[in-house]
């Protein structure tokens, strides 16, 4: 079993930046793949980041590519997300998860933090 609270979320201005930080709960979380995912109202939920167990690999979605940076510190059971240039579209609830293999980019992970609102105003 593995808890997942996110933080860091917040109002910036467009072009600016913020730092998510998700803490996990449990011996296993330097074994899990773990990912960023974000949801607006009436859409389905998008892949932002994720990051190899290890933190060798990193993935990102097309949208964030250049902007956003995922890391871990599987010495603290910690997941950030820099986040920079940010802009009005990357709005959203932001969710931390969790699985311990699988594809990266499907929202079908075994653990889920409650997500952690960031807006970005113009």
């Amino acid at each position: 079993q593995v808890q997942l609270v996110e933080s860091g979320g917040g109002l910036v201005q467009a072009g600016g930046s913020l730092r998510l930080a998700c803490a996990a709960s449990g011996r296993a979380f330097s074994s899990y793949l773990m990912a960023w995912f974000r949801q607006t109202p009436g859409k389905e939920r998008e892949f932002v980041a994720a990051i190899s167990s290890s933190g060798a690999g990193t993935y990102y979605g097309t949208s964030v590519k250049g902007r956003f940076t995922i890391s871990r510190d599987n010495a603290k059971n910690t997941v950030y997300l820099q986040m920079n240039s940010l802009k009005p579209e990357d709005t959203a609830v932001y969710y931390c998860a969790a699985r311990p293999r699988g594809s990266y980019n499907v929202p079908a992970y075994d653990y889920w933090g409650q997500g952690t609102q960031v807006t970005v105003s113009s």
